[in-house]
């Protein structure tokens, strides 16, 4: 599967609840099923969660894990440099990475989970690994514990996705990822 398409379809995970949510979410289940199969567990666990919800419930569990919490709020900059000058300009460049890559924004700020997804799925691959050790997974780290040992059903979509960037940017042994601005400023992605 092309790599767009699965991060696209992961994306949708991290957008508002609508009447497709639980087509999106079997989406992502079939997207890895065979290749990744504790990924596909792990999806199937959130979608039998997910299935047992009214549409109303979904949209107020996604509310309060996402919105009201801010230890696992969706915008990635804020994750990594808070409200700090940084965050600024990460999301400068990340609007410029929207628009290289002709995505748009959904009237989201671009350092959203969904968009900065979208976007690393179209990246070329050193351009992706640099950015997904370097702001995806740290990013990842917090939210994810932001919600360790809450019983929240999108704990173990935020381990899925971990896995799969673990896996398929994983930087070589010994180096250390730095956060890292998306093309443009020297410091990489």
């Amino acid at each position: 599967m092309d790599q767009a398409v699965l991060w696209d379809r992961m994306a949708a995970l991290f957008r508002y609840p609508d009447g497709n949510y639980l087509e999106a979410a079997r989406q992502c289940h079939h997207a890895v099923d065979v290749r990744e199969p504790d990924v596909a567990a792990l999806l199937a666990r959130f979608l039998d969660q997910m299935e047992d919800l009214s549409p109303e419930a979904r949209q107020e569990l996604f509310t309060a894990t996402f919105d009201l919490n801010p230890s696992c709020a969706l915008e990635v900059g804020w994750h990594l440099f808070g409200e700090n000058y940084e965050r600024g300009a990460f999301l400068v460049k990340l609007r410029q990475q929207l628009t290289r890559f002709g995505l748009s924004d959904a009237g989201e700020l671009p350092d959203h989970l969904s968009l900065v997804l979208a976007v690393l799925g179209r990246m070329p691959s050193e351009e992706a690994e640099e950015f997904a050790g370097g702001c995806l997974l740290p990013a990842l780290g917090k939210m994810r514990t932001g919600l360790a040992g809450k019983d929240n059903p999108f704990e173990p979509v935020l381990e899925a996705i971990a896995r799969l960037v673990e896996r398929m940017y994983a930087p070589p042994a010994g180096e250390d990822p730095q956060p890292a601005l998306p093309a443009g400023n020297g410091r990489g992605v």
